[in-house]
């Protein structure tokens, strides 16, 4: 008898990702990404990417298209959220192979900037993914008007030589 590994896992990017699709993958938690607490309102992806096996979807990342005030210069991002991983396969590079995939197709959409917000204990795993910590306040819309946001906020450059320029930043559209 041969000892065969599992297939490698691929990312796919996904026609469509509903509630259903989360609970699939996190269950169905009240505060599935553990933000509940922080009062907002999020605006749902557009572009969403998964991992899936034995027909299971997995893993999944969403890409959002935002416009973004720095300094003075609007100008757009590309918002990261939606990020999950189902809890019994976390550890396993899940994680880094779909937001990377994410990331990838982030590239092609034209702004320099990928921006994600996220809790504290998950700033590590995405600073080991190439993003880095936006140490400065970032005020989001919200349906009562603007916020400053209180997850961190992190960065990656989508474009050679991209570094997040100097400035106030406030997102001009509901966080993703």
């Amino acid at each position: 008898m041969t000892d065969r590994l599992p297939p490698a896992p691929h990312v796919v990017r996904l026609t469509e990702y509903a509630k259903t699709d989360q609970i699939e993958i996190i269950g169905d938690s009240p505060d599935p990404f553990g933000v509940a607490d922080a009062g907002l309102t999020w605006l749902p992806k557009e572009d969403h990417f998964g991992i899936r096996q034995k027909g299971r979807l997995v893993a999944h990342a969403g890409l959002l298209r935002l416009p973004i005030l720095i300094g003075e210069v609007g100008t757009q991002v590309v918002g990261v959220g939606g990020v999950a991983v189902a809890p019994d396969l976390r550890g396993r590079g899940l994680a880094r192979l779909v937001v990377s995939a994410a990331v990838d197709h982030a590239r092609t959409m034209g702004p320099q900037h990928g921006l994600l917000f996220c809790r504290p204990p998950l700033v590590p795993l995405y600073k080991r993914l190439g993003w880095q910590t936006l140490e400065q306040d970032v005020h989001v819309e919200q349906p009562g008007g603007p916020v400053i946001m209180p997850l961190r906020t992190m960065w990656t450059p989508l474009c050679h030589g991209a570094n997040w320029p100097a400035g106030e930043v406030r997102l001009l559209s509901l966080p993703m």
